[in-house]
């Protein structure tokens, strides 16, 4: 008999099969000796209140074993010789859309601007030593994107068409461990992230598709209104019958180079605001209702907090229990801040983006930029934020209550940022409409949470790239360009995705909608 079962345990009893298998013999009523096989099928934490349960999910094998399963195994073809399609930008959505065209035959060619996950790690080492930004191999250009060092979280709030399972069965099959495919609320790790988007590029080359790095696209090719191919920076030009563009929502001269080209692209609602970070110790805490923290047993916690303020939404982002702080700045005379964890979570640091919503009526005196409104908007509080800081990626930074109060921090706590911090009256130069949201929302947020408003934790600026500021139109059916055929926007660079999961669903999307259109 295979079953399945819904059992809640606490923390040391879903922590390890030799607790929770007595457990099942005795729900299920039989002796332990018949019982063949344990899957993991669903795991998630309750932490509404201080008994704190985790919901498990469980398929048992009794007195028989569980069939002989099939190996999810993805047999990519080779598609050396078959029709090209030209990918540009290699972050989740370049990587899916790539991967899904392989499955359907055609070959990828992918150009990423920035370099392999190999030489990335280098240059991102000597952004640390030296506080130089290399413009196309930082925490958001090169292999990956920016999540593959910014934490790794594949879970999303989008409710965007798409296989979610599929995605992480592709993911556990090029290397994820095996937890991303039970767990509530999966995780990767910036540690293991890395592996993982490496042998998606194997898989690409093995199929005979082509990766390749630092070659950046700087101009369409166009037929009338179809595109045709790309231009690189080194000269090359690159054909094919349709271009994904899949470039990231950071890659701002992308969307300069539209708008130069008339090619259409408009200006959308995004998010700006500040990092923040707690002791973890203090979050696990007030999470876990526990003035003794998690335990043993439990993982660094986490949180979650959204607020209305004045018709806009005030909300945390990309929450890095265990995490640090890094730099991720893309060019000069910028300060940008972004957050990561590793898959141990196990840092002394909690930090978390904590950003509101902006429309474009709120930045109404740039306007005469168009659609690029959002993108000056973003870079003039960037450069601000690089002179407040001391203009060497050391981050502006303001204790919490100090910032809610209006007041400047005399001193500041010990943070993760490896640059370093410096007290900034960060009240006073944050446009309003982001610093009195902010200030208002953290007050609810230590309203739902007692102990959350606190100066033991700090805030740094900014957290500039948490969202597009403009849109790349498409179809909504065909999910062509508006106006140019053959052009798939693609991913969160185009405005239609929020994280690795929404950009890779988006990223087969695309390869999918490519093929509809190929062979009509």
């Amino acid at each position: 008999m295979i079953t399945e079962i819904d059992i809640v345990l606490n923390p040391k009893q879903a922590s390890d099969e030799s607790f929770y298998k007595p457990i099942l013999v005795q729900k299920l009523e039989v002796k332990v000796g018949r019982i063949n096989g344990i899957q993991i099928l669903r795991k998630s934490i309750d932490a509404r209140r201080r008994d704190i349960k985790i919901n498990m999910k469980f398929r048992v094998a009794v007195d028989e074993k569980f069939p002989v399963a099939k190996e999810l195994i993805f047999d990519y073809p080779n598609v050396k010789d078959k029709k090209k399609v030209i990918v540009v930008g290699a972050g989740p959505a370049g990587l899916f859309a790539a991967l899904r065209l392989v499955e359907l035959g055609y070959c990828p060619i992918v150009l990423e601007r920035g370099k392999s996950v190999e030489d990335r790690k280098k240059d991102l080492g000597q952004l640390h030593r030296t506080r130089n930004v290399d413009p196309d191999s930082n925490y958001s250009f090169g292999e990956g994107g920016a999540g593959t060092f910014s934490d790794g979280k594949l879970y999303t709030r989008s409710k965007k068409r798409g296989n979610l399972q599929k995605i992480l069965n592709v993911l556990h099959f090029h290397g994820a461990q095996d937890e991303i495919l039970y767990e509530a609320h999966p995780h990767i790790g910036t540690d293991v992230l890395p592996k993982v988007i490496v042998n998606i590029r194997k898989s690409i080359i093995a199929a005979g598709g082509e990766v390749h790095f630092s070659c950046k696209v700087i101009d369409y090719l166009l037929d009338a209104n179809k595109i045709i191919g790309v231009l690189t920076q080194d000269g090359n030009t690159f054909k094919g019958e349709a271009v994904i563009l899949a470039t990231g929502h950071s890659a701002r001269d992308v969307y300069r180079k539209l708008n130069e080209s008339d090619i259409d692209i408009e200006a959308k609602s995004f998010a700006m605001g500040v990092r923040i970070e707690h002791p973890q110790d203090l979050i696990d805490q007030i999470q876990y209702h526990n003035p003794n923290g998690r335990g043993k047993y439990l993982p660094a916690a986490s949180y979650s907090f959204v607020q209305q303020v004045e018709g806009r939404g005030v909300y945390s982002f990309c929450m890095c229990p265990g995490g640090v702080i890094v730099p991720a700045a893309t060019g000069e005379n910028q300060q940008v801040v972004n957050g990561m964890s590793s898959s141990g979570r196990n840092t002394a640091f909690a930090n978390s983006g904590m950003a509101v919503e902006i429309r474009t009526e709120d930045i109404s005196e740039y306007e005469k930029f168009g659609p690029l409104a959002g993108l000056h908007f973003q870079e003039d509080l960037e450069a601000q934020a690089f002179v407040e800081g001391g203009e060497n990626l050391t981050a502006p930074a303001q204790r919490m209550v100090d910032f809610v109060e209006g007041r400047k921090s005399e001193s500041l706590p010990k943070t993760s940022y490896h640059p370093g911090v410096v007290s900034s009256e960060m009240h006073k130069w944050l446009p309003k409409h982001i610093a009195y949201r902010l200030q208002e929302g953290f007050k609810a947020f230590g309203r739902k949470s007692k102990g959350f408003l606190t100066n033991k934790a700090v805030i740094l600026g900014v957290e500039s790239r948490t969202s597009s500021p403009v849109r790349i139109p498409r179809d909504r059916e065909t999910f062509q360009h508006t106006k140019i055929e053959g052009l798939f926007p693609c991913g969160e660079g185009a405005g239609y995705a929020g994280g690795i999961v929404s950009a890779a669903m988006d990223g087969e999307q695309c390869a999918e909608a490519f093929d509809r259109f190929f062979t009509s």
